[in-house]
């Protein structure tokens, strides 16, 4: 049996390496995995007090360390996953109408699950809400009648933090529904208060009757467990839910006012920057190019939802949503059977990177 050769000893770190701290060998390190110029890298480590030849040394020296070779395989693998990626969206693309999100009514089952299900594509359907009680009696000054003595949970503070939504448990504040009602009416266009579906205020017993303003629903949803999987949301013109996506789909009916929504295909998630579990830190209504060059490459579609619209949002489409009214809405997850709607993913934990 002929034996292998046994391979040389590996070589040692370059000592231009072993000379910087972690932190700016993680840099170096990164910024050669973004393709940064390293021209502009070294410039930077000069400004920031680094030693010039030790940086244009480190720089140079990175491509041959190890730790930094098996980086940049995993990085071939991602790179033709994004490619697959890419090239399912030029499909996508080539249909006609992609870019425009359908308001329809009249569609049945098999229609609905063929073309916007499976298809994974949003849609409006303008029929729904039609004989809902909700669209002639929803207002805040009903919400105040009847459940003005409740207490419950709502964002406050929002516009102390860059990060609202991912820290909506800090801002999380308890107070009457009355005085919640008070701030929307008089406090005018914000995004610094907000009740949203984290508050499950509708798996309470006594926010109950909210849901028999409901009435009949999409071809894919089973009433008996809309108890289960129901969120109201109600808040002034201004507020926002910045770019993420679900882990699952739903629908979403406006009941009073309008609401802006801008969605990216879940194939684009590559250009999406997503670093941190579901949200993406680029904000679509104004967009960064310098900062997030590969956004250029992203087709934003658009629709705004009127009174009585109900979008659906299929599995994965990154969405941007904004309050041009004073607003409530009613969301919903409460497939049949016959709809898978539980899924899973292995979210970044990178943070502000």
């Amino acid at each position: 049996m002929t034996l292998s050769p046994i391979k040389p000893p590996p070589r040692p770190r370059p000592a231009a390496l072993l000379d910087l701290t972690p932190d700016w060998l993680l840099w170096v390190a990164d910024n050669r995995l973004w393709e940064c110029a390293p021209a502009s890298m070294l410039d930077t480590m000069i400004a920031a007090g680094q030693d010039p030849e030790r940086s244009a040394a480190a720089i140079a020296h990175i491509e041959q360390d190890p730790v930094f070779q098996a980086a940049r395989r995993h990085q071939q693998m991602l790179r033709k996953l994004e490619s697959v990626c890419n090239n399912l969206q030029q499909v996508w693309q080539a249909a006609p109408g992609y870019a425009v999100v359908e308001k329809r009514r009249g569609v049945g089952r098999d229609e609905f699950l063929e073309r916007y299900v499976w298809g994974c594509r949003p849609v409006v359907l303008t029929d729904v809400a039609e004989d809902w009680p909700a669209m002639g009696r929803w207002s805040p000054a009903d919400l105040r009648e009847r459940f003005g003595h409740l207490d419950v949970d709502v964002q406050v503070g929002r516009n102390t933090d860059a990060l609202f939504e991912q820290n909506k448990e800090k801002l999380r504040q308890r107070m009457k529904v009355a005085e919640f009602v008070d701030l929307v009416v008089s406090g005018g266009a914000t995004n610094d208060h907000y009740l949203t579906a984290n508050d499950e205020m509708l798996r309470r017993p006594e926010f109950m009757p909210l849901l028999a303003d409901i009435g009949r629903m999409p071809p894919i949803c089973d009433p008996a467990l809309l108890h289960t999987a129901a969120s109201f949301w109600f808040g002034p013109a201004g507020t926002r839910t910045p770019l993420h996506h679900d882990t699952l789909m739903l629908f979403h009916t406006q009941v009073v006012g309008r609401k802006r929504w801008r969605f990216v295909s879940p194939l684009q998630t590559p250009l999406l920057y997503n670093r941190m579990g579901v949200y993406s830190p680029i904000d679509l209504d104004a967009p960064d190019f310098d900062r997030y060059p590969r956004l250029r490459e992203a087709v934003v579609l658009e629709t705004v939802l009127e009174p009585g619209d109900t979008l659906f949002l299929p599995l994965g489409w990154w969405h941007q949503v904004s309050s041009l009214e004073m607003s409530m809405s009613f969301s919903y997850t409460n497939f049949d059977a016959g709809v898978p709607n539980e899924f899973s993913y292995v979210n970044p934990t990178i943070g502000n990177w």
